[in-house]
C-alpha cells in the first residue's frame, strides 16, 4: 500500500450538539419575553430584564467567539476548541471485559493447517508490484497480502497469500466491525491472521518496499534468543538531557537534513550529533525500525520542500552506522512499511482507525513504545533494510495535520502518563481510554483497541507479563567509563533544493577526541584587556574543549563571570579554583595574548607539569647585580621562600639550581599546566610564599623545579611559537602557524579581533567557522 494513497474513513454526518440546540431555544425564548409590552421606566425595565440580558449577552459572545475560532488560520486553537467541545457533550465508557471468557476461534481459511513463524504483512490497492514480487522471494518468510475496497477483484501473486475483502469478513474476528473499507489500516486483520498461522515475527511493510540484498536476516535481529541471536551490547541514545523526548534517527546514519514523518516540527531544526552515547545488552528490542533508502519515511513538509516538482529523491543512509536503541523517556517516530516486530510487541501492531491514515501508524508507535516500557522492552533503529523508490506522487498534507498539530503534545503525554492496572491488556485499554479522553483519538479506537485484544487472545497470543518498573526513579548518572563514541557520517543529501557535498565526518570525529582528552580538564584565563569585550568569546572559544573555562582579571565582572585576581600575584588565587574544581583532571593557564592550539597537545602527559622552560626566550635565568634592583629583591624572596621549604621540596629546587646559585630562573608563564596529583604541593608552596610579594614569573618557575625535576617536565610547549615584542593583528598574523601547541603575543581587544583569530584558527579546527 502507498504511504501516499492512503485513504482516510469517511466521517458519518455529524449530529447539531446539544449545546446548539439548546442555545437555540434559550435565544427564541428570550425574544419572546423581550417583545412583551413593559413599562418603560428605565431602572424598572433594567432591573427586571438582568437575568436575561445576561444570558442574551453570553449567547453573543459565545457565538461571536465561535465564529472568530472557526475563522480563525489557527489550526491548533480550532482543534483544541472543538476537541474541548466535544469532550465536554459525550461521556466516555471504559470497555469492561472480561478475559477469561474468549473463546478460542476456529481457522475458517483454506490456510488453516498453514503454520509458519515468519511473515511479511503488506497492503496492497494495485497489481503487484516488481517490489512486492521481490519479497516473496526471501526465503523463510511468507508474504501476506490485505486488500481493500480498492483492491482489483483478480489480484493475485504466486508464492503469498492474498486476503480480499470477502476472505477477510470470513475469519470471524472482532476488529472487522471497526475497520474502514477502504484504508490500509485493515492490514491489523493480517497481523491477526498471522498470529493465529504461527507468527513469531512480523515484518510490517508495504509494495513499494525492497529488501536490501533479499534478506531480513542480514539487517535486523530476527533472533533474540537462542543459538543465532546476537546479544552483543547496542548503542543507546543518552537519557542524560532530561528535556529530551524525541530524537531524529536520520542524523545517526548520516542524514542531518532529513527528518522522519512524525517528528514533531519544532524539533525538526535538532541537528547535532550524540556527543556520546551508552550501552544496553540486546534481547529486548522487540520494536526494530529500518531506515529507508531511496524515498525514506518523511512527511509532506519535507517532501514538498526539498525538491522540484518532478524530480525524485534518492536519498542515501549510512549502512555502515551500528544500530541504535531508545531508552525510556525518549521516544522515535515508528511507520508500519519498514518494521519488524516481535511476538512481545504482536500487541502494539493495532493501527487506529479514527484518525487519518498518514497519522495513524505513527500514533500507533509512540503509543506503543509508551507501553512497551512497562515491559521492560525498547524500540531499536537499523540501518538501511529496504529501499524504497519514490514515484514522486503527491504527499496529502491534509491528511497530516492532526499530526503535525498535536504529536508533540502526544509525546508530553505519553511521557507523564500512569496506570495502576495489575495485568498488561487492561494497562493497554486504561492507555488508550486516556489518549481518547485528552483527544488524541475517539471512543471509536477505544473500542478498536477492546475489540483487537480480544482477538488477540481469541488466535492464541499469550498476554505478556508487566514488569515491576520504577519509571519515576531518578535516572542512573553516566559516567565517563559508561560513554560510547560514534561520530555519524555526514552524506550528500538533498537541503532546500541544493546538493550538499563534502563530509565533515573527520572534522567532527577530532572535535570529539578534543572534547575527550581535555574534557575534565579545567582553563584557567586573564583578561587584560577589556574583558567586557573578550569574555564571552574567549569562553565560546575554548569552552567547546574544556570542561570549565574560569575568566580572571584585574576588574570584577558579575554579569559576565569574571572573577577579580591581581596578575602579579596570579598563583595565589589558583588554590581557590583547585578546591573548586577538585574532581579535575588537571589545570591549564593561559593568558590572552597567547592562543592554544589544543589539537597540538593531545600528545602531552596530563599527569606531568607543561611549561616553557624548553623555550629559550621564555625561561630564562638573569644574575641579580646586587644594587637593589627589582631582581635582587625576587631572589632575596625566593631565598627565604625556600629555607622554610619541606626537604622533599628544598632537595629538588636546589638539584635544579645547582649549578646556578647565584642566578634567578624567570618564566613569563603566559602558559603552563598543574596535574591534579601535584595541586597539593602547589597549594603547600603558595602558602609558604603566604604575604610575600613575590611575582608570579618567579614564583611560578620556583614552584615547578620544586615539585618535580625538569627532566620530567612534559616538553609539549618546547615548540611554540614565542616572540617577546607584542604585535598588533597586522603583524602578529604572520606568526601564526596550526602546528604549533601555542602561539604568543596575539592581541585581541574586539569582537573583530575575535573573528579574525577564528580565521586562522580555523586552519587546525575548521569546524571554527561554524561560531563565525
Amino acid at each position: 500500500m502507498l504511504v501516499q494513497d492512503r485513504a482516510a474513513p469517511s466521517p458519518s454526518p455529524a449530529k447539531p450538539p446539544k449545546s446548539q440546540i439548546r442555545d437555540l431555544a434559550t435565544h427564541q425564548q428570550i425574544r419572546r419575553r423581550f417583545t412583551e409590552p413593559k413599562n418603560l421606566d428605565f431602572s424598572t425595565c433594567f432591573s427586571e430584564n438582568l437575568t436575561r440580558i445576561a444570558l442574551f449577552s453570553l449567547f453573543t459572545v459565545t457565538i461571536v467567539a465561535f465564529f472568530f475560532l472557526y475563522n480563525t488560520t489557527d489550526t491548533a486553537s480550532l482543534l483544541c476548541f472543538q476537541s474541548q467541545s466535544t469532550h465536554s457533550l459525550q461521556s466516555l465508557s471504559r470497555p469492561q471485559i472480561n478475559w477469561n471468557s474468549i473463546q478460542v476461534l476456529p481457522k475458517t481459511s483454506p490456510f488453516a493447517n498453514f503454520l509458519t513463524e515468519k511473515w511479511i504483512v503488506v497492503s496492497v490497492t494495485k497489481y503487484p508490484t516488481e517490489e512486492l514480487k521481490s519479497l516473496v522471494k526471501i526465503r523463510g518468510w511468507q508474504v501476506l497480502a490485505i486488500g481493500n475496497s480498492v483492491t482489483p477483484k483478480d489480484w493475485s501473486l504466486k508464492g503469498s497469500i492474498f486476503l480480499s475483502l470477502d476472505a477477510q469478513a470470513e475469519l470471524g474476528f472482532r476488529v472487522l466491525d471497526h475497520l474502514p473499507y477502504d484504508s490500509f489500516v485493515r492490514k491489523s486483520v493480517g497481523y491477526l491472521f498471522a498470529i493465529q498461522h504461527g507468527a513469531k515475527k512480523i515484518y510490517d511493510a508495504d509494495d513499494r518496499g525492497e529488501v536490501i540484498d533479499g534478506d531480513l536476516g542480514k539487517h535486523f535481529d530476527v533472533e533474540l534468543v537462542g543459538k543465532d541471536s546476537k546479544q552483543e551490547p547496542i548503542l543507546q541514545y543518552s537519557h542524560e538531557n532530561p528535556n529530551r523526548t524525541v530524537v531524529n534517527p536520520y542524523i545517526h546514519f548520516g542524514q542531518r537534513s532529513v527528518w522522519p514523518r512524525g517528528l514533531p516540527l519544532e524539533d525538526v531544526g535538532e541537528v547535532n550529533h550524540e556527543e556520546y552515547y551508552t550501552e544496553v545488552f540486546g534481547g529486548k528490542q522487540f520494536i526494530q525500525q529500518g531506515i529507508s533508502n531511496g524515498l525514506p519515511d518523511v512527511d509532506s513538509v519535507f517532501y514538498f520542500t526539498r525538491k522540484t516538482t518532478l524530480e525524485a529523491f534518492d536519498i542515501k543512509f549510512d549502512e555502515h552506522a551500528p544500530k541504535v536503541a531508545l531508552p525510556q523517556g525518549v521516544m522515535v517516530p515508528v511507520n508500519s512499511f519498514n518494521t519488524l516486530y516481535h511476538s512481545s510487541a504482536f500487541w502494539g501492531l493495532m493501527l487506529p482507525v479514527s484518525v487519518s491514515s498518514m497519522a495513524s501508524d505513527v500514533l500507533r508507535g509512540y503509543w506503543g513504545q509508551r507501553l512497551l516500557w512497562e515491559l521492560g522492552g525498547y524500540v531499536a533503529v537499523y540501518p538501511p533494510t529496504a529501499h524504497r523508490f519514490d514515484r514522486i506522487e503527491a504527499y496529502p498534507f491534509a491528511e497530516e495535520k492532526d499530526l503535525h498539530v498535536n504529536v508533540g503534545r502526544l509525546i508530553d503525554f505519553l511521557l507523564v502518563w500512569r496506570s495502576d492496572k495489575h495485568s498488561f491488556f487492561e494497562t493497554i485499554l486504561d492507555l488508550s481510554f486516556a489518549m481518547a479522553e485528552e483527544g488524541f483519538w475517539t471512543e471509536q479506537d477505544v473500542k478498536f483497541t477492546a475489540a483487537w485484544l480480544q482477538d488477540l487472545i481469541a488466535v492464541g497470543y499469550q498476554q505478556p507479563r508487566l514488569m515491576s518498573l520504577e519509571l519515576d526513579r531518578p535516572r542512573a548518572s553516566i559516567g565517563h567509563g559508561d560513554r560510547k563514541e560514534f561520530v555519524p557520517r555526514k552524506l550528500p543529501s538533498v537541503h532546500l533544493g541544493v546538493e550538499e557535498t563534502g563530509t565533515v565526518s573527520t572534522e567532527i570525529g577530532n572535535l570529539i577526541r578534543w572534547r575527550k582528552n581535555f574534557g575534565n580538564v579545567v582553563l584557567v584565563m586573564f583578561c587584560s584587556g577589556p574583558v567586557e569585550r573578550t569574555a564571552l568569546e574567549w569562553r565560546l572559544l575554548y569552552g567547546r574543549i574544556f570542561k570549565t573555562v574560569v575568566i580572571l582579571s584585574s576588574q570584577k565582572n558579575s554579569d559576565l563571570y569574571v572573577e577579580e585576581a591581581k596578575l602579579d600575584h596570579i598563583y595565589k588565587h589558583l588554590p581557590k579554583i583547585f578546591d573548586r574544581y577538585s574532581s579535575a583532571e588537571g589545570f591549564l593557564f593561559v593568558e590572552d595574548d597567547t592562543i592554544l592550539n589544543y589539537w597540538n597537545l593531545l600528545q602531552a602527559d596530563k599527569s606531568k607539569i607543561w611549561t616553557t622552560d624548553k623555550v629559550s626566550k621564555s625561561w630564562t635565568s638573569v644574575k641579580p647585580t646586587g644594587n637593589s634592583d627589582w631582581f635582587s629583591v625576587q631572589a632575596e624572596l625566593v631565598k627565604n621562600t625556600v629555607s622554610t621549604m619541606p626537604a622533599h621540596f628544598q632537595v629538588n629546587y636546589k638539584d635544579a639550581t645547582k649549578n646556578n646559585h647565584e642566578t634567578l630562573t624567570v618564566c613569563s608563564s603566559e602558559v603552563f599546566y598543574v596535574p591534579k596529583r601535584l595541586v597539593t604541593d602547589f597549594t603547600d608552596l603558595v602558602d609558604l610564599v603566604g604575604d610575600m610579594d613575590l611575582h608570579y614569573k618567579v614564583a611560578v618557575p620556583m614552584f615547578f623545579l620544586s615539585m618535580d625535576s625538569p627532566q620530567n617536565f612534559d616538553p609539549v610547549l618546547g615548540s611554540m611559537v614565542y616572540k617577546r615584542k607584542s604585535a598588533s593583528f597586522n603583524t602578529s598574523s604572520s606568526l601564526y602557524s596550526p602546528k604549533a601547541p601555542a602561539v604568543h603575543p596575539w592581541s585581541i581587544s574586539s569582537e573583530q579581533d575575535f573573528i579574525k583569530l577564528v580565521q586562522q584558527m580555523a586552519e587546525g579546527d575548521p569546524l571554527l567557522l561554524e561560531l563565525v
